[in-house]
Parts: C-alpha cells; structure tokens; sequence
C-alpha cells in the first residue's frame, strides 16, 4: 500500500488581521495586553482553555518545543527571540531550518509554531502562542515530491536532532493515512521516551481525506490530539476519530502566522496539536520535578469532560478537553509509566524481538550409536523369469499343497474303491437263493 503522509491543516482561508503591524517587542510578562487588539481578541482558546490562568504562574521559560514541520520562518517579529536553533532534515532547506520548505505548506510550520510559543509583536499586541516564554526548535521536512529523501528517514532524524539539542516537548502535526509505522520510528521515538521528552501529535482530519488516526498518532506514548470547534464540539471536517486521541483542542478558527508575517485564519487538528504542546511546556516549567511520563497524566486527568463524548477515552475526544489551568495547579497523584501505553512493550510484543539471549545448554549430551549400515539392494531381474523369493514364498508352496491335494484325493479313491468292492463281496446272490427253494 502506498503511504500517503501529509500535514495535517485543511484548505487555508487567507485573512490578514488588523493590528499586526511589527514594533519593538517587550518581554511579555512585563507588558499587559492591549485589550483593544483584535489579534489577541481572536485567539478565543487563550480564555477558554485557561491559558491566561496558568499564565499567572507560568509563561514556560525554561522549555524547548521542538516543531517538526516545514520550517519557522525567519522575518516574522512574532518569531523575534523565540527560535533557538534548528536543522534541515529534508535536503532541500537551509541548514538552520529556517527556510520553509514545499511549494504548498511551505507556511505550515510557521502557523503551528505561532500557536506553541509566538512573542507577539510588543505593546501587549499582536499574536501570542499559548507559551510565550519557551523557545523553539525549527526542523524542517520535506512532504511528498519536495524531496526525494524519504519521509520515515527524515523524521527518524529530526526526532533524534530534537532530543539531542534540548527540546523537552516534540511537536509533530502531520499524519500518515496508515496505522502503522516504519520501524525505523522504534528507535526514534523511543529515544525521545527515554530521555523525558513529551511528544504531541495531531491526530488527523476528515477534511484532508483521514478517517481514522494514522502513524505517528498511533505510536504507544505519543498524545494524539483531535480537535474542537469553538463550542467544544467534535469538529465534523478539522479533526478525525480513534481509540488513540488522548485529548482534544481547538481545531477551528485559528490564527497563525506566515513565513512572511502575514496573518491567516486557518483549520486543522495540525492547530489543535500546538496548543497542547504550548501547555505541556506550561506544565513543565511550572513542575520541573515532574517526568514525561507525569506531565501526560497530568495533562489527561485534569481534562475537561466533553458535553458529547459517550465513553472514556472517547474514540472522538480522548479523555476531554484539554485545561491549561487546572493541568498546572491541581492536585494530581504521580504515576510511575506512561499513561498512554508503552512503545518498548509494543514493540515486544509485535516486532518479535527477543526478549532475553537463548540460554545455553546445561544437560550432558546425550550419545546416540550410529545405525547398522544397509544392505545393499538386489540387482534388479527380468520380470518374466522367477525370482527366489517368488520360488521360496511361491511357487514351492503351491506345489506342495498341489501335491498334497492330490495324494488326498487318491487316497480318498482308493478307500472308496475298497469299501464297495468289501460290500459286493459279502451280498448273496439273489437269484441263487431262489433257485434252491423248494416248489
């Protein structure tokens, strides 16, 4: 089967905002928001969502979000600070991941990057990703015919890169139309699990052609994120089903910003997935004594029940909707493994790995003695003439028991013979007798 992978954002409506224009950008937390910026107005999930709540604790200084995707761009002031380092993985970038990459999406990555950690553009204006204060890490990719370099290999890489320079949250928002994967992702995710990086991925959307959630939202660990609409409902065209979604974010009616600094409204559960991986970085920062493992479940158990989920887990909302609020204040138990299953198990389990070295031979070996050697055949005789064992098992038999047949029945003739020759002898003469009577 042919694997189709793509980004996971549908068709973009182009809207340029007011008030995006670049000033000197101050640090955030020392500047209120303009509360007549139409900008921030718009970016509904920052209330919603409890965002700006958990900002009064923190703005995730300290964290890395590594975005996975076709590159950050450079102009844009939103960016200005933010971007800590990058690579291209693709062959087609430039070396610092920050040359959008694809001839279509090739603004895909700066609008999800905008959504994780955007500076805005100063004076309490202009766009502002959900953590603020984390950096970024650009790694660009190459989707379809941008690259001949295949895709499997490029993220294998880029999650590897990722790890290695720091990052402490991996943002993945791009899907495969497959449920499983290549198994050169073992490894590469399995590296970022063991070294405590959380890892969000999108889940998917109906509106691109994804029925269902395929790799990398189907890796044990990962947190596939589906998406909302502004109500909090199952988005029906920016968003997909499955057992794997953990949580669910807003997918409609999000902003984002272009390569070039350009504004746009956009879908997608590509959106969806930033948004969670700005509040894991909120979560990290807030509880830096805290590992992967527990910065997911804190994420999952303080989630918000979704008005139309029918079960928990919910194939269509995970276990809720997704509070930044309540994932950086409550009160919640530590666990001790990953609440979204365990790629090392699975891996156990389907790729037929070994699980321990074959055990060496503790018993005295056993000897057996070598067989008689076999006679050699008869050489083979025409089938017209007898053979000895056809005389021996054959024809003497039946010569003798022709012998003896007729040696009974001569005898048997012979006794006959004597036996009415003894009775004529002893009968008298009927006609004799008559004779001698008197008359």
């Amino acid at each position: 089967m042919k694997r189709v992978v793509a980004v996971v954002a549908s068709v973009i409506l182009m809207a340029v905002l007011s008030g995006a224009t670049a000033a000197p950008q101050a640090p955030a937390d020392t500047v209120p928001e303009d509360p007549t910026d139409s900008i921030r107005a718009g970016e509904y999930w920052l209330d919603q969502y409890g965002v700006r709540d958990a900002w009064k604790t923190t703005r995730g200084a300290g964290q890395k979000i590594a975005i996975i995707d076709t590159g950050i761009g450079r102009g844009p002031t939103e960016f200005s600070g933010a971007v800590a380092g990058g690579i291209d993985v693709s062959g087609v970038g430039s070396s610092d991941g920050r040359t959008p990459v694809g001839a279509v999406d090739a603004n895909h990555g700066s609008w999800v990057a905008s959504l994780a950690a955007a500076r805005g553009t100063g004076n309490g204006r202009g766009m502002i990703g959900v953590a603020p204060e984390a950096e970024l890490l650009s790694i660009s990719v190459g989707f379809g015919a941008t690259t001949s370099k295949p895709f499997t290999e490029q993220i294998a890489q880029a999650m590897r890169w990722a790890v290695d320079n720091g990052a402490t949250v991996i943002n993945l928002s791009l899907t495969t139309n497959t449920l499983d994967w290549d198994p050169s992702w073992d490894t590469a995710f399995e590296y970022a699990f063991d070294h405590d990086v959380v890892v969000v991925v999108a889940a998917g959307n109906r509106g691109s052609g994804t029925d269902r959630v395929g790799a990398p939202a189907t890796i044990p660990g990962v947190l596939a994120v589906g998406g909302v609409d502004p109500g909090g409902r199952a988005s029906n065209d920016a968003s997909t089903q499955g057992i794997t979604i953990g949580l669910s974010a807003p997918s409609e009616r999000l902003l984002g910003v272009s390569a070039d600094g350009t504004l746009v409204q956009w879908n997608g559960t590509s959106g969806a997935a930033p948004i969670v991986a700005g509040i894991a970085a909120l979560v990290r920062a807030a509880h830096p004594d805290l590992d992967a493992d527990n910065v997911l479940n804190r994420l999952i158990e303080t989630a918000k029940p979704a008005a139309g989920a029918t079960t928990t887990p919910d194939p269509l909302y995970g276990y809720g909707l997704v509070d930044a609020a309540r994932a950086v204040s409550a009160q919640v138990p530590t666990v001790n493994e990953n609440p979204l299953g365990s790629l090392t198990e699975w891996i156990r389990l389907y790729r037929r790995a070994d699980a321990q070295p074959t055990p060496e031979p503790t018993g005295t070996p056993v000897v057996i003695p070598p067989l008689p050697p076999v006679d050699a055949a008869p050489a083979a005789g025409s089938p017209l003439l007898p053979s000895r064992d056809s005389v021996l098992y054959g024809s003497l038999p039946l010569g003798a028991a022709t012998l003896a047949a007729i040696m009974i029945a001569l005898g048997v003739s012979a006794a006959a013979r004597r036996i009415r020759q003894a009775r004529t002898s002893r009968e008298p003469s009927r006609t004799t007798n008559e004779e001698s009577l008197p008359s």
